[in-house]
């Protein structure tokens, strides 16, 4: 289909509302998508590394625990 100008081409025949509306909104949802998988990339990950730390606290905290009073650690 070739069109004989670029409003012609906008316009798509008397279709170019419905054409365009159908395109920016599903150029929106994909963005939409996009941008809610990053953030639950991101949140994931920084509960998980908030997860390891408190792991590593807990280890450090019953590490600390069975030592014998006085005693030293290495």
């Amino acid at each position: 289909m070739s069109f004989a100008s670029f409003g012609d081409f906008l316009a798509m025949g008397g279709h170019g509302l419905y054409v365009w509306l159908a395109y920016g909104s599903a150029a929106i949802v994909v963005a939409a998508n996009v941008l809610s998988v990053r953030s639950a990339r991101r949140r994931f990950f920084r509960q998980a590394r908030a997860l390891e730390r408190q792991k590593a606290a807990q280890a450090a905290r019953s590490v600390d625990s069975n030592q014998m009073p006085g005693e030293e650690t290495k």
